[in-house]
């Protein structure tokens, strides 16, 4: 998985019960776009992301 700074990061749900997340990547630590990802997700919270399967990363809209 290849990101940068300021595209979205969605954080599929394995449950149910469970919502999906969202959030803004802040920074891109890994080399090349590689993870880890510092997110700070929809809710406020910031945190260290190393995505896997369940995860997608959103692109910036074209033109912005």
């Amino acid at each position: 998985m290849k990101a940068s700074t300021g595209e979205r990061l969605y954080v599929h749900s394995r449950t149910v019960e469970q919502a999906d997340r969202a959030g803004v990547i802040l920074e891109v630590r890994g080399e090349n776009g590689a993870p880890p990802y510092l997110v700070r997700f929809d809710d406020g919270h910031e945190r260290l992301v190393y995505p896997g399967a369940d995860c997608e990363v959103e692109g910036h809209p074209a033109g912005a």
